[in-house]
């Protein structure tokens, strides 16, 4: 998996996440059992949080391919083979 399809997993999961907790909002109004919604609603945060992690650890690896100063400040702007 991709950096970015990562990315686009924990946005989309977010979102169903917010849905699940609204549907349970609204179950528990009427006064049904939401133990299994609950549940599965901690299975999805689980799951976005093993995201976030796998997220932070490309990111730190993309860092390091950077080329960096030596304060460890990332090198940006023009590459060296057209500097003048």
């Amino acid at each position: 998996m991709g950096l970015d399809h990562i990315k686009a997993e924990i946005t989309r999961m977010r979102v169903q996440i917010k849905r699940q907790q609204k549907d349970i909002s609204s179950l528990q109004k009427a006064g049904i059992s939401t133990a299994s919604a609950v549940a599965l609603l901690e299975r999805m945060q689980d799951k976005v949080d093993a995201l976030c992690q796998e997220r932070d650890r490309l990111n730190g690896e993309e860092r390091l391919k950077q080329r960096t100063y030596p304060s460890g400040k990332a090198i940006r702007g023009v590459p060296d083979h057209r500097r003048m």
